[in-house]
This record gives C-alpha cells, structure tokens and sequence, in this order.
C-alpha cells in the first residue's frame, strides 16, 4: 500500500490510457486487457462488468498501482485508495497497530486519529496488537478496510468488498462508504446490480480483453445480462 503516484497537475480526474495487460502461459502470451481506456470525474461512480476472468480484478489492480500495466498509463488527479480490503500491502510480522502507525506516516495522516479510528471500525480489539500474520482472512481484511477509511481518499477502488464480515458490519460498510463518503468517486467491482443502480452513473463492460462504457447505466446492465 503506497501512496498513488503520476498525478497530473491540474487535473480532477483518474485517466485510464490505453491499459494493456499480457501474462506469459504454457501456451504463450495471454492478453488479459487490450487497449482499456476511460475516466472518472471527482464524485463519479463507475461500475466494471463481466464475466469471471474477464480482468476486472486485474484491472483495479492496475488502477490501484497494485500491479504494473504491459503498456498504457494511469493519470491520478485525485488521491486514490488501494483496491478495498487489499491485504496484500501488510507486514506480516507486525501487529496490526504497528501497520497502522506505518501506513499513517506514508499518508501523512495523524497517527492517533488513524489508530483510533481502525481500532473503532474494525472491531478488532487486542487483535490489533498481535502480528498480522496470526489473523484470519476477515480480519485482514477488515483491518485494511478500515485503514482506507481512515485515509479518507478522493477516489475509492471497489472490488466487491462489501461482502466482508456478518450482516451487522456488511451494513457498517455500506453506510461508511456509500451514505458517509457519497461525495467521493469509486470505480467499482460488483455483482449485485442494485448496488450498481443505485450508486453507479456508468458502467465500463470487459469482455475478451476489450472494454466499452456505457454512459446508460441500464443499457449497460441489460448488456452485461446477455455475456
């Protein structure tokens, strides 16, 4: 978890230029994302469509500065979360306290109003002073929840976490994210086309590689019914 980097000054918007993604396999190069490209508008909410392995992790990924692009760019013009509930950016063999402490001086965020915000969201009590590495994969996952909450970005990267947790902290994350940050923009991952309908003003559909925006969000949903 690092701070997003290539922000073009000036701007008010995420830029995605011409993503390409290949991996090499057992029978030959992959082409996971060819040629991906549209924008976000600070308080816009997009949605990313299609069928499983059609790259829409890989793509947020890319986004988030989680994974590198074969070629193409991301512009940031707003500061940008990690995919949401991404444990991946954790030291392992610190507490959860200690990641805290860390992640608030790369964001330059007070250390105190940080901790005691993740130790009051993510309900994780004196497992916060435990190495991360004891925790199971919820509990990740809800500390790094709620770290992206503490830093409080412009644009939040969405990749269907708001399955993590029981009923009770599904709805607290809903209400902190969709209700508390409405003003902030999100590019997001979901299968649940309510959530799509109600927050999402367009929707980015991927399918083999090849992506197109739909500014109807609808139309796009009735598309993405028929892949």
């Amino acid at each position: 978890m690092t701070p997003s980097d290539f922000v073009e000054n000036g701007s008010d918007r995420i830029t995605v230029d011409n993503i390409v993604k290949e991996y090499e396999s057992t029978i030959g190069v992959r082409r996971v994302l060819d040629g991906i490209s549209f924008s976000v508008e600070r308080g816009e909410k997009i949605a990313i469509l299609g069928r499983n392995g059609a790259g829409k992790s890989t793509l947020v990924r890319i986004i988030g500065g989680v994974d590198m692009p074969t070629s193409g760019r991301i512009i940031r013009g707003m500061s940008m979360s990690w995919p949401l509930a991404l444990a991946g950016g954790f030291e392992m063999t610190m507490s959860g306290h200690d990641n805290i402490r860390f992640i608030a001086r790369i964001y330059n965020r007070p250390f105190a109003d940080v901790a005691a915000f993740v130790d009051d969201f993510a309900e994780l009590g004196r497992q916060l002073y435990m190495p991360v590495k004891t925790y199971s994969s919820g509990m990740r996952a809800r500390l790094a929840f709620a770290l992206t909450l503490a830093v409080d970005f412009d644009c939040f990267l969405i990749d269907e976490v708001i399955s993590v947790g029981d009923q009770r902290f599904h709805a607290k994350c809903h209400d902190a994210l969709f209700v508390q940050r409405s003003h902030c923009s999100m590019i997001m991952i979901s299968h649940d086309t309510n959530i799509v309908k109600q927050y999402c003003s367009k929707a980015l559909i991927l399918k083999n590689g090849r992506g197109k925006v739909f500014d109807d969000i609808e139309f796009g949903l009735d598309i993405y019914s028929t892949l």
